[in-house]
C-alpha cells in the first residue's frame, strides 16, 4: 500500500470529540456495538428475504408482474441486508462477540459477495482514503463516469448524469461477477493497495460461496421455473440492488460540497487531519426521517460512520448531536442534505458540471 500522511495544525478535533463520544456510551452505560433493536432487524430482513425467495423459486406466481414484482422487493431486501447486517458485522460493530460479527460479515458471501474482498476493499481502502484518486475505489468508476477533475474527460462524459443512474443499476452485477475476481487475480484492491495474501480456508471460501451463490440464484431458479423467467426475474433483482447500493455511497461522497483529493508526492502528503478530511468527503442525509435510517442502516449518517466505523449504526441518530456540536466549536464545515431527494439532486447536479469541466 502507497504511504499516505495526514498533516495539519488542527489536530485536537478529533481527540476532543472521541472523548466525548466515549462519554456518552460511559455515561449511558451501554456498549457501542448493536443491541435489540439491530437483532430483531436481521431476524425480520432475513425472514422476508429467505420467504420472498422461497415463494419466488418454489411457488412462483403465475401472474409474470407479480413475479416482477416480487423479485424487486427481493432486491430491496437484499441491500437491506447489506446495509443492515452484513455492513456492521464486516465493521465489527454488530456485537462484542467476535465470531457473530464474522457470522453477520459472511451474509455478503450468501449474497454473492465476498467479505474478504469488501473488508479490504472498504474497511481499509475507502475509510483510511476516502476521496482520495487511485486508493479509494467507490470514485474509481472510470471510464464510464468522472467524479472529480483529476480523472480523464471522455466526450460521452456529458451526458453522465442522465445514464448515470441505469449504470448503477448493473453495479451489483460488475460487483459480484466482475470486480471480486479481478482483485482476487490481480492481487490488488485499488492501483495503489495491494490485496493480502489469503489463507487456504479464504481461498476456499470465496470459490465455494461464489458457487453455492450461483447455484442458489440462478441454477436452482432456472431448474425451476426455467431460464427465460430466471434471466428476467434475476434482472430485476440485481437492477434493484445495484442503484440502492450505488446510490447511497454516491450520495455520501460524490456531490457538490464534498472535497476529492489527488496526493502528490511519495509518500503521499494530504494536507489536513485524517477525522476533518473525512467530514469534508462526506455528507448525511434524510436523518430527520427515521425511516430513512432504519432501511439504509444508519449510512444516511456518513459522516458518524465515517469518523466511528466500529459504532454501530443503532447509535448514529445520537452520537450525531455530539458531533455536529464539535464541528461547530472548531469552525468545521458539517455537510448534510435534509432529504433523499435534495441529496440526489446534488449529485446528478455534480455529474452535469464534470461531463464538461475539464
Amino acid at each position: 500500500m502507497a504511504a499516505i500522511k495526514f498533516i495539519s495544525n488542527n489536530t485536537q478535533f478529533f481527540p476532543v470529540l472521541r472523548k466525548r463520544v466515549n462519554q456518552y456510551f460511559e455515561e449511558k452505560g451501554i456498549p457501542q456495538t448493536g443491541n435489540y433493536k439491530l437483532y430483531i432487524k436481521t431476524a425480520l430482513l432475513s425472514a422476508g428475504l429467505i420467504g420472498t425467495y422461497l415463494w419466488l423459486v418454489f411457488f412462483t406466481p403465475h401472474s409474470i408482474l407479480l413475479g416482477l414484482l416480487l423479485c424487486g422487493i427481493l432486491g430491496v431486501l437484499v441491500a437491506a441486508v447489506g446495509f443492515n447486517v452484513m455492513h456492521d458485522g464486516a465493521h465489527g460493530s454488530y456485537s462484542n462477540i467476535s465470531w457473530l460479527n464474522n457470522v453477520m460479515a459472511y451474509s455478503l458471501n450468501v449474497l454473492g459477495g465476498s467479505s474478504f474482498m469488501w473488508k479490504h476493499k472498504h474497511n481499509i481502502a475507502h475509510h483510511s482514503f476516502t476521496n482520495i484518486e487511485g486508493m479509494d475505489e467507490d470514485i474509481d468508476i472510470k471510464p464510464f463516469l468522472r467524479v472529480n477533475t483529476s480523472q480523464k474527460r471522455y466526450w460521452f462524459h456529458r451526458f453522465q448524469h442522465i445514464y448515470g443512474l441505469i449504470l448503477y443499476g448493473f453495479t451489483y452485477l460488475m460487483w459480484i461477477f466482475f470486480n471480486d475476481f479481478k482483485k482476487y487475480f490481480s492481487r490488488k484492491v485499488t492501483d495503489h493497495t495491494a490485496l493480502p495474501p489469503m489463507n487456504l480456508r479464504e481461498h476456499l471460501t470465496f470459490w465455494l460461496t461464489k458457487f453455492a451463490y450461483a447455484v442458489t440464484f440462478f441454477i436452482l431458479p432456472v431448474w425451476q421455473v426455467g431460464l427465460l423467467k430466471t434471466l428476467l426475474g434475476y434482472g430485476m433483482l440485481v437492477f434493484i440492488t445495484g442503484i440502492l447500493i450505488a446510490i447511497v455511497f454516491q450520495l455520501a461522497h460524490v456531490h457538490e460540497e464534498a472535497a476529492f483529493v489527488e496526493p502528490q508526492g511519495e509518500p503521499f502528503v494530504i494536507e489536513n487531519d485524517w477525522a476533518i478530511h473525512q467530514i469534508n468527503t462526506t455528507a448525511n442525509f434524510a436523518t430527520k426521517q427515521k425511516w430513512h435510517s432504519w432501511f439504509w442502516g444508519g449510512l444516511n449518517y456518513q459522516i458518524e460512520h465515517h469518523l466511528f466505523p466500529r459504532i454501530s449504526h443503532v447509535h448514529y441518530p445520537e452520537i450525531s448531536k455530539i458531533v455536529k456540536q464539535t464541528c461547530r466549536e472548531f469552525n468545521i464545515a458539517y455537510n448534510e442534505f435534509p432529504t433523499v431527494i435534495h441529496a440526489i439532486h446534488s449529485h446528478f447536479t455534480h455529474l452535469k458540471k464534470l461531463g464538461v469541466a475539464y
